[in-house]
């Protein structure tokens, strides 16, 4: 019986060493779970998935160490990043999906020193408005304007307090399209310009129905929130279930931003990142992470099979003139987020 029993205990433990696992850190429900389930069964490697809300979260746990095999950073967090070490060069080459990326992001993400040696664009998409336009103009009392002053204006947004106003817990995107709003760029500000620009925030922090990442996409969608400063993606979820809302991109513009796939410095398992980033940027497999999480696929506009999904989500295609009226989010010197992250602190503990 003792020889059996030790077969038996063989066979398990090597099963047990032979199982492949990747660990995927990522923004929370950022993609498809079916795409993540085919690549279990057609590879046999099973999918660690543990999720953050917040760019905080994740630059915390590369702080700190902890290993993961894929991460998906935005990309004014890659100076960061790269700066400290904490990204593995990506061999572009060993992508077969690679060269049918779009080649407009592509170049966007160029703009950033490091980007193209150690990341690819997996969604993307743009931070603008989601209204109720009805119940916002019934607060406001007067024609809405199409413009960020409803959000960066004391004075007008006092006029929206009452059906409910909500802001991203996002300092990096409020303080961009804040200083983008008054005419100033936040890549060239000192650190005590960006912390100086938060101020007139200090007194509406209090009032705001929601300063949040995920929750206020259901406050929207239940009525309780008439306007937010929102993530396009999040906007449309909102708008699904609640059909007298609308997004839009203020006349002053909207930020853009690229959400990226990367392999940590310290990845157990490079391997099986290179096959699990090349499965999710396959063409047919990028759709479908864009149409579960409602941003914008990674894919060629004028390709054939994003002309059919701009037919069938066409809220999810941003066209040429809003990308002209867009910009992307900049990217901060260790100075000036150090400033923005401790004048957003004082702004939270503020609502407390």
């Amino acid at each position: 019986m003792k020889p059996l029993i030790c077969l038996f205990v063989m066979l398990v433990c090597t099963s047990a060493h032979a199982e492949q696992v990747l660990r995927f850190f990522s923004w929370q429900d950022y993609f498809d779970p079916a795409v993540i389930e085919d690549f279990q069964r057609n590879t046999g490697i099973r999918v660690e998935y543990e999720s953050f809300t917040t760019a905080e979260q994740l630059m915390q746990a590369m702080q700190s160490g902890t290993a993961y095999d894929v991460i998906v950073p935005s990309h004014f967090m890659l100076n960061d990043l790269t700066g400290n070490g904490k990204l593995a060069k990506l061999d572009t080459g060993r992508l077969a999906h690679y060269k049918q990326l779009d080649p407009w992001l592509l170049s966007m993400l160029a703009g950033q020193p490091a980007a193209k040696q150690h990341v690819v664009p997996y969604l993307w998409g743009s931070v603008g408005i989601a209204l109720d336009k009805a119940k916002a103009q019934a607060a406001y009392q007067e024609p809405l304007r199409t413009s960020w002053s409803l959000l960066f204006e004391p004075q007008q947004v006092a006029r929206l307090l009452t059906c409910g106003v909500g802001l991203p817990d996002a300092p990096q995107e409020v303080t961009s399209l804040l200083l983008n709003y008054k005419g100033r760029n936040p890549a060239v500000s000192s650190p005590r310009q960006i912390s100086k620009a938060l101020q007139p925030l200090a007194s509406l922090m209090p009032k705001l129905a929601e300063l949040n990442n995920w929750a206020y996409i259901d406050a929207l969608a239940a009525g309780r929130l008439c306007i937010a400063m929102s993530w396009s993606g999040h906007a449309l979820m909102a708008i699904e279930k609640n059909p007298a809302l609308s997004y839009l991109i203020p006349d002053e513009g909207a930020a853009m931003y690229i959400d990226t796939l990367a392999i940590p410095a310290n990845a157990p398992n490079p391997e099986l990142a290179y096959r699990f980033i090349d499965f999710m940027i396959t063409p047919e497999n990028a759709v479908r992470n864009a149409r579960a999480t409602r941003f914008y696929a990674p894919l060629p506009s004028d390709s054939a099979l994003m002309q059919r999904f701009a037919n069938e989500h066409p809220m999810q295609v941003m066209n040429a003139t809003q990308r002209r009226g867009s910009y992307l989010l900049e990217s901060l010197s260790d100075a000036q987020k150090a400033a923005l992250d401790g004048a957003w602190q004082k702004l939270k503990a503020a609502r407390q």
